[in-house]
């Protein structure tokens, strides 16, 4: 079995050489110190079909990940567009009135169809699945009726939001890309 030594590396690198490795490897030991590349690279594995087994050792992380049947890259269903949300606010203009603005944006999601394939949440735009309350139980019904809603783990890092993220997941620089690079995308 392949050993891959990511410890220190910053997303999205533990993702990115994890997928390289097994596309060589039908079998790999990822050592990893950092929790939320622990998350992103066993979300990656699973998403390739693969078997994963985790052992944690105080802050260090030794992930198993076994081929299955061979990748099968599980490409995103898509429902409908994917949103790219970059600031907390819509518009350029008054704060005040481009938070009000987002939170109705936010709500309208609920109404449209078909409904989004994904929202990714990136830079300030972070502070929507964190701090804006309503926004979150409007995300939260867009969650139950199938919307991935994600949000990068770099700008919650930033911004020390990570723990006060209640609805959607914590996502990475790799796993964005690839959601805009498959996509059909609408940008704000």
């Amino acid at each position: 079995m392949k050993e891959l030594d990511v410890r220190g590396l910053v997303c999205p690198k533990p993702v990115i050489e994890t997928k390289k490795a097994l596309e060589k490897d039908d079998e790999l030991l990822v050592l990893l110190d950092d929790q939320v590349a622990k998350d992103n690279v066993m979300k990656l594995a699973k998403k390739l079909n693969c078997q994963v087994t985790l052992l944690e050792e105080s802050d260090e992380y030794r992930l198993t990940i076994k081929k299955v049947d061979g990748i099968v890259d599980k490409k995103e269903e898509t429902k409908g567009k994917v949103y790219f949300i970059s600031t907390d606010i819509l518009g350029k203009g008054e704060e005040e009135l481009g938070q009000a603005l987002m939170k109705g944006f936010i709500s309208t999601l609920l109404e449209i169809n078909p409904l989004p394939a994904k929202i990714i949440f990136i830079n300030s735009g972070v502070k929507i699945p964190t701090l804006n309350e309503q926004a979150k139980e409007h995300l939260q019904e867009l969650i139950e009726q199938g919307v991935e809603v994600v949000a990068c783990g770099a700008c919650l890092n930033y911004y020390g939001l990570t723990e006060k993220l209640e609805v959607g997941t914590i996502t990475n620089m790799y796993e964005i890309v690839e959601s805009l690079n498959n996509g059909d995308v609408v940008s704000l």
